[in-house]
Parts: C-alpha cells; structure tokens; sequence
C-alpha cells in the first residue's frame, strides 16, 4: 500500500486526510508529528516508535501495535476501538481526550499518570495495570474490568459505570464518585438509603 512514510525517521511533519486502512508499517520512528481526520483502521504499527505525536479526529479502530513504542502520544476525538495496547513496549505515555476506546485491552501496562477524559471505556480491560493517579474524568467505564491494579490516587470521581472491587485491587486513597459507591455497597451486600427501600420487617 502506498503511503507518504518512507523515510525511517520523520520529524515535525503534519499528515492531514490520509486514508491508509490496513496499512502494514514497520521500523518507523516519527517525532512531534500531528495525524489529522486520518484513517488507519485494522491497520499493523510492528516496532514503530510514536515520541510527543498527536492525533485529532482520526479512526484507529482494531489497529495492532506489536512491539512499538508510545510516548507522549495524545489521541484527541479519535475512535481506536478493540486496540490492544497491551502488546506496545514497556511503559507507554498515552493520553485521550474525547475518544472512543471501547473494547480495548490495556492488560499489564504501566500507565501511571495517564489521562483517559471525557472518552468511552465500556467493556475495555485493565488488569494487571499500573493506574497510580491516572485520571477519568467524564469517562464512561460500563463493563470495564480492573482486577489486580494499583490505583492509589486514580480519580474516577466523574467517571460513570465504574464498579471497582477493593478486594481485587490496591484501590486505597483511589476517588470515586456516589454512584460507584453505592454499587460497591450493594455488591458488599448492603442497601444504600436513598436508592434501596429498606427491607421490611416481619410481623409476630
């Protein structure tokens, strides 16, 4: 497939409305590039480093990122649906912004710090992640799993959908918001006043 990166290293260059669904890249390195309103669906990243990129408004979705490396990358109103990311190098620099990230897989990665705002998580996997003060604001996360995570300062406060199990987590000092606590409770066998009715009580 014919495509503008043919040269190893690219620096500074700005690709706008390429349409490269499928596309097979490897050994690249791009530096402070920005992708816009691009498409690069189903499309196979194999050992290319990604260092203080950005794309805006482009479909990633199903892509593959075996072996590449991501830092400082930012995705800004961008579908990257069904993306495991898990398979990226060690320690990715990813931040989302108004993203569709549905179905995703971040499985054992190191994302301390990361920022995933105001974007769809539903059905997406965490575990086994490194999330110590990661932020969620505005963030769907319904049918996301988190099990054996460290989440110490994550803010989930305006996340919705969230439910969180400390008993499968390290999740002290994590922020969550009133309606991942009451399903907490409910999970922990309780009944939360002002959501549940109260049980009635037998008469002798």
């Amino acid at each position: 497939m014919s495509h503008p990166f043919t040269e190893d290293f690219l620096e500074e260059q700005t690709f706008t409305e390429l349409t490269l669904e499928k596309l097979a890249l490897a050994h690249r390195e791009f530096y402070r590039c920005t992708f816009r309103h691009c498409t690069f669906t189903e499309a196979r990243f194999e050992k290319v480093v990604l260092e203080s990129c950005v794309f805006e408004d482009c479909d990633l979705t199903r892509i593959s990122v075996p072996h590449s490396a991501f830092r400082g990358v930012r995705f800004v109103r961008c579908k990257v649906m069904g993306v495991h990311f898990s398979a990226l190098s060690a320690h990715p620099e990813l931040s989302f912004e108004g993203c569709d990230l549905r179905y995703t897989v971040f499985d054992g990665q190191q994302l301390r710090g990361g920022r995933f705002i105001d974007s769809k998580f539903d059905e997406a996997s965490f575990e086994g992640c490194d999330l110590v003060d990661a932020d969620f604001s505005g963030s769907t996360l319904t049918g996301a799993v988190f099990g054996n995570c460290e989440l110490a300062g994550a803010d989930f406060a305006s996340a919705t959908g969230l439910f969180l199990d400390p008993s499968r987590n390290r999740a002290k000092d994590a922020f969550i918001g009133p309606d991942a606590a009451v399903e907490l409770a409910r999970h922990l066998g309780l009944r939360v006043a002002g959501h549940d009715a109260p049980r009635k009580k037998s008469r002798r």
